[in-house]
């Protein structure tokens, strides 16, 4: 049994004691005419180094290469958490993990279909991206992976903001790429796929054509999705809506269309010979071109994007679209997955779960055909959680709210002089042992092993010399580790989740 929650009236409490600093709405300027349609898409422990633009060898992105082209590149841009359920949840209502309700990959029910259960509900009424925009005249629309909640609980997509939901409620369901149902507005939609336990595993012995085959259906969910997200763009196209589009390419299981995996098959031999087949080993599905699997599964991800943008055009409303693309978390280290052969995260350690840079520092592409200049990179140092007061600020909300975020709209519109920075960024992990994390300029302060040594050690790394976090300087500024301590005292309120609970671990949750 997990701990019981708290009632969300903490929220509430917590808001009313002035926790949450407020946002100061400016006007919006450098718009186009009228309100613009928002794309934001989310792709799923995509590495910092998958997409071509960011230095990707192997992996083909053309339709994401060309998005960065003709708008702007982030370089320094960082999800909110390591994981999925918190990462969106954080996304969505513009927390750090210090103040956002949920921290962790809480997880209710099992795996098979009788046993889907989602994870932590998000709580009634949260303030959330969508919500922000259905108050503004937007229609929106969530078509991906949710994880905040099934359809039955309080964290329902349609009642936290989405007019329309289409895809996976249940992250475990989201692990089969070819699911015997997907959701839309509450009510399973029957796809023609057969069961497939993808964490069965094969043996050298009985790793047959046949039984690879078992692990294939019919209806692949992200061709799905791509169908759901245009119908609802043309539904829509007299504007404005707002379409978040959670891809869940490329985390596995490794599956993809065949005519996909054949584009790359024999292009990654090792040392002259052929790859070796994954047998489910590290979990999830088997397959025999793991490899060939997981380049294609980026790259038939990127033709999804490809095809949204071409209806853009052809419905003529590409001009009047904010287009951005992120991922939730750095590469994963499971399931048959070689971040190290595709130099998945570049010169940034660690991996998915990690607090260290390839586990948050995400690619971020943003276009805007004629507010946007094209071929702009930039460094400014952005998160996630930032994403609520820039669309807020881009679409003139004019109502007090409260976040964490600071509003990224004066770079997009090329105007740096009126971009305010962070003093700092902060990550409260609680899983892998619980983990810190701070950045404060170039600096970032990094702990591990929290949940057991709660007062232990930080390191610190400068990151324009070290971007690799090899060379800890904690020992030489002490000062630094200092400001370090006092922005965890000051930014950390408790949870409601006693599992979650790192930094007061003798704090336990209300009965």
């Amino acid at each position: 049994m997990k701990s019981g929650l708290i009632i969300p009236s903490l929220v509430i409490l917590l808001l009313a004691a002035g926790l949450f600093s407020s946002f100061t709405l400016r006007e919006p300027s450098g718009r186009g005419a009228g309100p613009p349609n928002i794309i934001y898409i989310y792709a799923d422990d995509l590495g910092y180094a998958e997409l071509g633009c960011y230095g990707q060898q192997k992996i083909r992105t053309p339709n994401l290469d060309k998005l960065a082209r003709e708008g702007i590149r982030f370089t320094q841009h960082y999800t909110s958490m390591p994981v999925c359920a918190p990462a969106r949840c954080m996304l969505l209502t513009g927390k750090h993990s210090g103040h956002s309700y949920i921290r962790g990959n809480y997880e209710m029910g099992g795996f098979p279909d009788s046993l889907e259960g989602g994870q932590m509900p998000l709580y009634p009424g949260a303030f959330t991206i969508g919500r922000l925009l259905q108050q503004q005249g937007y229609r929106t629309a969530c078509v991906g992976k949710w994880g905040m909640g099934m359809a039955n609980t309080t964290g329902n997509p349609n009642e936290q903001g989405f007019d329309y939901f289409y895809g996976y409620l249940d992250q475990k369901q989201a692990h089969n790429y070819y699911p015997t149902h997907l959701w839309e507005n509450g009510k399973p939609d029957k796809l023609d796929n057969p069961v497939i336990d993808v964490h069965r595993r094969l043996t050298p012995e009985t790793a047959t054509p046949e039984a690879f085959a078992y692990y294939r259906g019919n209806d692949y969910a992200i061709d799905k999705m791509t169908q759901k997200a245009q119908a609802f763009i043309r539904q829509h196209k007299s504007g404005p809506f707002f379409l978040y589009l959670p891809f869940t390419a490329p985390h596995v299981s490794l599956q993809a269309p065949e005519a996909a995996v054949k584009e790359y098959i024999g292009k990654f031999a090792d040392n002259q010979t052929a790859e070796r087949p994954y047998l489910g080993e590290q979990g999830y599905a088997s397959t025999p071109y793991p490899r060939a699997t997981y380049a294609a599964m980026i790259t038939h991800m990127d033709a999804q994007v490809g095809q949204l943008m071409q209806l853009l055009k052809e419905l003529k409303i590409d001009k009047n679209t904010l287009v951005m693309f992120s991922s939730d978390n750095g590469a994963t280290f499971n399931g048959g997955v070689e971040a190290a052969y595709f130099n998945s995260v570049g010169k940034l350690r660690g991996l998915k779960m990690d607090v260290y840079e390839g586990g948050i520092r995400e690619p971020m592409l943003a276009r805007w055909p004629g507010v946007i200049k094209p071929n702009q990179t930039t460094d400014h140092v952005s998160v996630q959680y930032d994403l609520l007061a820039t669309l807020a600020e881009l679409v003139g909300y004019k109502r007090p709210f409260v976040t964490d975020g600071i509003s990224f709209l004066p770079i997009l519109l090329n105007q740096p002089s009126r971009q305010k920075q962070h003093p700092f960024l902060y990550w409260e992990y609680p899983e892998k042992g619980g983990q810190l994390a701070i950045r404060m300029g170039d600096w970032k302060a990094v702990k591990t092993n929290v949940r057991k040594v709660r007062s232990g050690p930080w390191e610190l790394y400068n990151l324009n010399k070290d971007v690799s976090e090899t060379t800890n300087l904690a020992a030489q500024h002490p000062d630094i580790i200092r400001q370090a301590n006092a922005i965890v005292a000051r930014e950390h309120v408790p949870t409601h989740i006693n599992e979650w609970e790192i930094i007061n671990p003798k704090i336990k949750p209300a009965n």
